[in-house]
């Protein structure tokens, strides 16, 4: 939403980076932009229980959460074909695609439904000076061939594994010559790996971005860590918002959008699916209760100067996609920053609407942010609002109506 009201005196003049296309694979069957807000507005949950593929439900569950070895929770989010790669479609040989990590694999396909979906044609992108900023985290395709495939570790397996490889096979296969960035800040790496793609756009070191993130679980090595770190909902849900909120349950897929200039996106007659005004990134710092735990303190801060930086006034905000992990610390302290900061000067018959993606794909961790913002990127192209899932009783944590 537009606002020239400023919040600060130091209102900086960048030009909006417009949205001109967007791909995904979600847990739900969610494929591609139209299939994303299709589901999101059939209210779809994509939770499903741990496909055998993955793991043997049997051999590891067990809703003791003490016990050794077990995993608390017997569900996720997950995507199919796996295992599927059209790897002649790339041009990359069968040798080196049976050595690539399943992530480069999807994120290769998924940018080029994203590209496809932007209008544009390879030979543009061709030499061009587009930067690649993917986030990955968790990569599990390392530590499975190290654990059980030592015998079939080849010459590719090195880059068909790395995390820094994530991002690189898009550059190197699409020949894109703008600066590429793995991101690994945990559960905000697409978050920040927009944050970057949009930096290197204002900064003139890019014409345009390929942007988001990706996360495949492979084996239940994470999840039993996960569980035993006590962050996984026993019932297998994210219960955003709710008192029943009791951690989050894993997902995984991809999310990929494509950023340029909006001056530029206009003069083309791209597709606009909304703009970015701004970015800003920081860390919690400290926080007493841990290093997993939220600080509104800092997240107020944030907030603020994103804002402030534009001359964006929060109180004519009308929507938050929050991150919403549906726990009981969590939920609380990022409302109450979002409480403190979008509350003052309200209109209180215009209250702020808050949800969470991740009610309905659970939490797709390295993908959670793109995931986000290309839901609220559609709900503003839609001018609709998909409802929160799982969404009964209010956290008593959450002060709704003073917030």
């Amino acid at each position: 939403m537009e606002q020239t009201t400023p919040t600060s005196n130091n209102i900086m003049k960048k030009e909006p980076i417009a949205i001109i296309g967007m791909s995904a694979r979600l847990p739900g069957d969610i494929s591609g932009p139209d299939g994303l807000w299709e589901k999101l507005s059939q209210g779809v949950d994509g939770i499903t229980d741990v496909p055998e593929d993955r793991w043997s439900i049997s051999k590891y569950y067990d809703p003791d959460p003490d016990k050794a070895g077990k995993i608390k929770s017997k569900k996720g989010g997950f995507i199919k074909g796996v295992s599927e790669f059209d790897a002649e479609f790339f041009d990359i040989f069968p040798a080196v695609a049976s050595h690539m990590d399943p992530r480069q694999r999807h994120l290769l396909e998924v940018t080029y439904e994203a590209i496809e979906d932007a209008g544009l044609r390879l030979d543009q992108l061709d030499g061009s000076l587009t930067a690649v900023t993917m986030g990955s985290f968790l990569g599990e395709e390392t530590a499975k061939n190290s654990r059980d495939a030592q015998v079939e570790v080849g010459p590719h397996s090195a880059m068909g594994g790395a995390d820094t490889t994530v991002p690189a096979r898009l550059a190197y296969v699409f020949n894109l010559r703008g600066p590429v960035f793995a991101i690994d800040t945990a559960c905000s790496s697409s978050l920040v790996a927009i944050h970057l793609a949009c930096q290197a756009i204002w900064t003139g070191d890019a014409d345009m971005a390929i942007s988001g993130g990706v996360n495949i679980i492979q084996g239940p090595e994470m999840s039993l860590q996960l569980s035993k770190g006590g962050f996984l909902s026993p019932d297998g849900y994210c219960k955003t918002f709710d008192a029943s909120g009791n951690g989050y349950v894993r997902g995984e897929g991809a999310g990929v959008i494509i950023l340029k200039r909006l001056s530029e996106a206009e003069a083309d007659g791209d597709f606009i699916y909304s703009v970015i005004r701004n970015t800003v990134s920081n860390s919690d710092g400290y926080t007493p209760e841990g290093i997993t735990v939220p600080n509104p303190d800092a997240q107020m801060d944030m907030l603020k100067k994103a804002y402030g930086d534009v001359g964006i006034n929060p109180a004519e905000v009308d929507f938050v996609e929050a991150h919403g992990t549906g726990t009981k610390v969590g939920d609380p302290l990022e409302t109450r920053a979002f409480g403190y900061v979008f509350a003052e000067g309200r209109d209180p018959q215009k209250p702020l609407v808050i949800g969470s993606i991740k009610s309905n794909v659970g939490h797709t961790e390295a993908v959670a942010g793109v995931a986000g913002l290309m839901k609220l990127a559609q709900a503003i192209h839609h001018k609709e609002i998909p409802r929160n899932l799982h969404f009964v009783n209010p956290n008593p944590g959450i002060k709704f109506d003073e917030w």
